[in-house]
This record gives C-alpha cells, sequence and structure tokens, in this order.
C-alpha cells in the first residue's frame, strides 16, 4: 500500500489545476478517496472530529447487505435444482455456484452503470465524486427477480441516478430513495419482467452448472400465491430461513437480522424507524386478522415479500427517512400499517413495502417539520407563562 501511496501523490498534480489531466481531477480524486482515508483537516472555523463520515457509512450497509446477497446467491442455485428434482444430487458449490453466475452479473450492471454516470457526472458539474451509490448499487440487484434481463436493469439505475438523485442535488440531496426508484421504474414500465410466476427462478444452465428447466416454466411467490386464493406450500421455517422464490435478496429473514444486527450494533440505522416499521406492520396485520380480512397471520405478513428487507435497508436510509426523534417513530409506523394495508385491500398487487416507502419518503419533511414545529411552539408557549 506504501508504493500505491506514493505512486498517487507522484501523479497528483498532473490532475491538480493546471495539471495537463487536471479535467480529470474528479475521478482521480474519487479513486484517491475510495483507496485511502483523506488527510486533510479544517484549518479555521468550528468543526467536529468524527471517525464515522460518509464512506465509511456506505461501507458498512455494504457489509451488512452481504449475508442477503450471499444467500439469495445461494437460493437462486437451491430454487433451480429443487424444481428440477436434482437438488438431492447437487452439491453445496454447484448450488452456489449458479446463483452465483446468474446474480453476479447484475451487481457488475449496477455498479458500472450507476459508476459510470456518478463519474461523468461529477466531471462534468467539476464536483467530488460521492460515496453514495455503493450502497444503491449492491441493494438494486437485491430487490428485483433473477430474471430482469441485464439490459432493462441498466435502464433502471441510469434511471434512478440521474432522475432520482442527481437532479436533486446527488448524494445526500435526493428526496425518494434511489434504489426503491429504480424498482418502481421496472415496475410500472416493464411490469412482466417485474410480476407474475415466470420471473423468479433461474431457468437455464449457466457455464454448465444448474438446469435447462421446461419452457414456460412458471413459480410463484408465496404472496403471489395469496393474491390470488391459493393455499401456500411452504412452512413458517421455509419463510423463515427464506427457500422460497422471490426477489434475490428479500427471501431470508435470518440474513437480512444479521445485516439489521450489524446495521444497528454500528449506530448507521436507526432503531426508532427500524422496530417502527415492524410495530406499524404487526398491529395492522392483527387488525385485519381479527376482522378476517386476510388469509394469513400477522408473522406470516411479516416474514413474507419484501417487509423486511423494508424495513431494515430502506426505510433506515438517513437521507429519505425522517431525522427527528419522535418522527422517526411515526415514519415507521406509517411505513409498516400502509404496506399490510395495500396487501390486504389489493390483492392484485400483494408486494406493498415500495410503494409504502416511497410514499413515506415523500412525507418526512412534512414529519419533520410538524415535529421541529410543535416543539418550538411548546417552548414558546412555556416562555411566555415564566414571564407573566
Amino acid at each position: 500500500m506504501k508504493a500505491l501511496r506514493q505512486y498517487l501523490d507522484r501523479i497528483k498534480p498532473n490532475f491538480e489545476k493546471g495539471g495537463k489531466l487536471h479535467a480529470f481531477q474528479s475521478i482521480f480524486d474519487g479513486l484517491e478517496t475510495f483507496l485511502f482515508v483523506p488527510n486533510t483537516t479544517s484549518k479555521v472555523g468550528t468543526h467536529i472530529h468524527d471517525s464515522i463520515d460518509s464512506k465509511r457509512i456506505m461501507s458498512m450497509v455494504v457489509i451488512a447487505a452481504l449475508p442477503a446477497l450471499l444467500f439469495g446467491m445461494y437460493n437462486v442455485g437451491y430454487q433451480n435444482y429443487l424444481l428440477a428434482g436434482e437438488l438431492a444430487e447437487a452439491s453445496f458449490f454447484n448450488v452456489f455456484f449458479f446463483g452465483f453466475l446468474a446474480v453476479i452479473p447484475k451487481v457488475l450492471v449496477s455498479y458500472i452503470v450507476g459508476l459510470g454516470i456518478e463519474f461523468a457526472w461529477a466531471q462534468w458539474k467539476h464536483e467530488e465524486i460521492q460515496e453514495g451509490f455503493l450502497v444503491t448499487g449492491i441493494l438494486i440487484p437485491l430487490i428485483i427477480p433473477v430474471n430482469c434481463p441485464l439490459w432493462i436493469l441498466a435502464i433502471a439505475v441510469a434511471f434512478s441516478v440521474i432522475i432520482c438523485k442527481e437532479i436533486f442535488g446527488g448524494t445526500g440531496m435526493n428526496i425518494f430513495n434511489p434504489a426503491l426508484c429504480a424498482r418502481a421504474f421496472l415496475f410500472f414500465s416493464y411490469p412482466s419482467k417485474m410480476t407474475g410466476d415466470s420471473v423468479w427462478v433461474a431457468t437455464n444452465s449457466i457455464l454448465g452448472f444448474g438446469n435447462d428447466l421446461p419452457d414456460g416454466f412458471t413459480a410463484a411467490t408465496p404472496l403471489g400465491e395469496i393474491g390470488v386464493g391459493a393455499d401456500v406450500p411452504y412452512t413458517i421455517t421455509d419463510m423463515i430461513t427464506g427457500f422460497i422464490p422471490g426477489s434475490i435478496g428479500e427471501t431470508s429473514v435470518i440474513a437480512i437480522a444479521i445485516g439489521a444486527i450489524i446495521l444497528l450494533w454500528t449506530g448507521i440505522a436507526s432503531w426508532r424507524t427500524m422496530g417502527s416499521v415492524f410495530a406499524g406492520g404487526i398491529i395492522t396485520a392483527v387488525i385485519f386478522n381479527s376482522l378476517d380480512m386476510t388469509p394469513i397471520s400477522w408473522y406470516e405478513h411479516i416474514v413474507l415479500g419484501g417487509f423486511c428487507f423494508g424495513a431494515v435497508f430502506m426505510a433506515t436510509d438517513p437521507v429519505t427517512s425522517a431525522r427527528t426523534g419522535f418522527g422517526q417513530y411515526v415514519y415507521g409506523v406509517l411505513i409498516g400499517a400502509m404496506a399490510i394495508i395495500i396487501r390486504v385491500m389489493n390483492p392484485g398487487y400483494p408486494e406493498g413495502m415500495m410503494l409504502a416507502i416511497l410514499f413515506a419518503n415523500m412525507l418526512a419533511p412534512l414529519i419533520d417539520y410538524c415535529v421541529v414545529q410543535t416543539n418550538i411552539n411548546k417552548r414558546m408557549k412555556r416562555l411566555t407563562q415564566n414571564n407573566k
């Protein structure tokens, strides 16, 4: 690393003002700060020294998402071998490597397209390259079906970065969660590639791994089967472990729980927001169960679909969620309740987490404003009473 540091120091003058490669200063700065922690310090004015910066925050979220990604790779292979009737003869390596070959292109496309646009945008605007897409780049592949075509994914990533983030001012300024914007774009622009029974299981062998399943093969998600009135052929153990069809990173409650522990232990995610999402979902599901309006129990609502993944990785996004303490409670309960309401009241759309979080993103500034204004009014009233 010392040799790399010396090399970067040697070529750095070429990218500074007046250097022959000054036009690419943003790209060099982004690469340098990715490899090494900046050693610049503030010289004047009030400042706070903190060991947590945006790069460390983003890196920790990526680490927290790795269990869901790795399990998602295995589950992709598991579903293929299971439905081909060859799971008993397949080794762990064969199952995992088939899923790896199916999923890793989506991760690569997400990062290549997203970071390419981020670099080009920063270069055009002569700004620093932000680390925000480190998280978005890994979350987008986790919330899509395995059969989503790469070219469609590339368009969705471009839409997310340009329309949902950069035009608002870049990382930290966006109103809506970029990863969920990509999923919403896919859902409404290419619904046949995001819903139905034919998008959840990889049906073709890859480099000699996996099986070619019959043409027209289908496998519905549990929520999809519930939406059409069918019984769910999975046990609660299957639902918690994640060995069911679904989006790549959303099926395993255990893998998501590991990520939640990492985020809460490091203080990256708000326990108020995360806990409130679950509280709102559970309370709403219990109410619907008491009214006999839903065929599944409250805990099945929580462990199925993208509820857990959304509560842990999407609702807690510090940029698009509420920031006041009490506001985070309101924000979380709103998401949890709305997700269950959409599921129960709209059978044609069995998964409501995406729309619930995007709607709450829109209301987060209003929630914070109301909380702050309420506190101001209370203090003004108390001050007035004390002066009498």
